[in-house]
């Protein structure tokens, strides 16, 4: 007798990597929107007045109430509702928080009564930066809950395939996304003479992505059906419950694993805020523009070889090595930013530090994201990633502020800085040094943390080492 095996969606290539496709768009606009105004630093000093403690605090505002227990609430969401449920909330919700960002920071906005009312408390903080704050906190919301999301649901339809490969050219797309804003926001802010335009453009392709992530939905549940199952009606036997959160809390290697990914993380992100204006202070002043075209290829570097390291580590493993490496190679290009490149001002080692810059953020989030569902259980485990960006997003949220406080401090004294800030000077040379030395001690802890993990899967055997595809 012959058996007929039914062939489910996911089991057919075209399918699951056209859902990927769809939900990584998502995640590339996302990732636009997050750095639309980090190329052009200089120019909202200049235009809306925003200072370094003042931009700090807008790159601050993305995480702000994630950090007070949004992407706890966000994973039982997740768990509960699944992932397209999930997944259009997470998207409108960064939508709707562009948006009111981009009103936040129109000529407009500021001629209206609530702006002038915004003016009267906080002094120090702009109209404009309120509102761009608020909307950005909206926003975050929604990006670190769709990254989540996106996560979940490549390991539903990547599940005994090509995970790690699948989840490494999502980061990659979304890394593409950095690139292309800081190619181009530049150019649309000096092409029509504002910071507003660029902003505005990134959030009309929040829209779109919402719309291909709907799309995705149907194809979800097209599978879903296939499979007897629906997103509202699990088995009691799987379903999830609170007290799972317990089991997260409880885990040693969950600590493990969140804490190397805040101090990597803490690391990259808000370093991408003032990578930019970094390069311009320690380039000779160099144009806006002439810096983002150098720091775009931290990202593309990224992007380039991350799916050969998700190829790698499905077929060969070695993922607590990759973490390790990853690490490292930060801890250099920080230690290079710091005081090589000042001595030098050599285009040549800023390019080349960028690139190494991007391959270390290859290497540790294609290793650490298909590591996780090794050590936590299917049923929790949109909570668990969603613990692991809670946990990320403390970090995220107190160190831009911090980066932004210890520029303006280090920098009060510096005569270069004064003279230029007198003078009206469109371009303020800061010293980036003890910024750089902050970031380059994250990568140090974030090594340590990767060797004990290392050593913990060894004694263990969570699998960490081991392929993903088994033979």
């Amino acid at each position: 007798m012959v058996q007929t095996i039914n062939q489910l969606l996911n089991d057919k290539a075209w399918a699951r990597w056209t859902a990927l496709v769809l939900i990584a768009s998502m995640m590339f606009f996302g990732y636009m929107f997050v750095d639309v105004m980090s190329p052009i630093q200089a120019l909202i000093e200049k235009q809306k007045g925003w200072g370094p403690d003042t931009f700090g605090t807008y790159a601050a505002s993305e995480y702000l109430v994630n950090v007070f227990g949004f992407l706890i609430i966000a994973g039982v969401i997740l768990d509960k509702m699944g992932v397209r449920f999930t997944g259009v909330l997470s998207a409108s919700m960064m939508f709707i928080g562009a948006l009111i960002k981009f009103i936040g920071i129109t000529d407009w906005f500021a001629q209206t009564a609530f702006a002038e009312w915004l003016n009267s408390w906080w002094v120090d903080l702009p109209a404009s930066a309120k509102m761009a704050c608020f909307g950005f906190m909206l926003f975050g919301c929604g990006c670190e809950m769709a990254g989540t999301t996106v996560s979940k649901a490549i390991a539903k339809w990547f599940k005994g395939k090509e995970m790690a490969l699948a989840m490494g050219l999502e980061m990659a797309i979304a890394r593409v996304g950095v690139f292309a804003i800081f190619s181009i926001s530049p150019i649309i802010a000096n092409h029509f003479g504002t910071v507003v335009a660029p902003v505005a453009f990134c959030t009309v392709l929040l829209l779109i992505g919402l719309i291909t992530f709907i799309v995705f939905t149907f194809m979800d549940k097209a599978l879903d059906k296939q499979m007897g199952v629906t997103e509202e009606a699990a088995d009691p036997e799987e379903e999830f419950k609170f007290s799972d959160l317990g089991k997260i809390f409880s885990s040693q290697v969950f600590w493990i694993v969140a804490l190397l990914c805040v101090l990597y993380y803490s690391a990259i992100f808000p370093f991408q805020r003032y990578g930019a204006n970094m390069l311009q202070c320690n380039l000779d002043g160099i144009s806006a523009e002439a810096a983002s075209n150098i720091f775009r290829w931290f990202p593309i570097g990224a992007a380039v070889i991350t799916p050969f390291l998700g190829n790698f580590l499905d077929r060969k493993g070695k993922g607590a090595t990759m973490l390790m490496g990853g690490a490292l190679l930060l801890i250099c290009c920080h230690l290079v930013f710091a005081f090589v490149l000042p001595a030098t001002k050599s285009p040549v080692i800023a390019y080349s530090t960028i690139v190494l810059l991007g391959i270390s953020f290859a290497l540790v989030p294609a290793a650490l994201w298909p590591s996780v569902p090794k050590i936590i259980d299917e049923k929790i485990l949109g909570s668990a990633y969603c613990l692991i960006f809670w946990v990320q997003n403390i970090g995220l949220c107190f160190v831009p502020k911090l980066i932004g406080n210890l520029l303006a401090s280090t920098n009060a004294d510096n005569p270069a800085v004064i003279a230029a800030k007198a003078a009206g000077a469109e371009f303020i040379p800061y010293d980036y040094t003890v910024p750089l030395l902050v970031f380059a001690s994250f990568g140090v802890l974030a090594l340590l943390f990767a060797i004990y993990l290392k050593a913990l899967d060894k004694k263990r055997g969570f699998g960490l080492e081991q392929p993903n595809i088994k033979q």
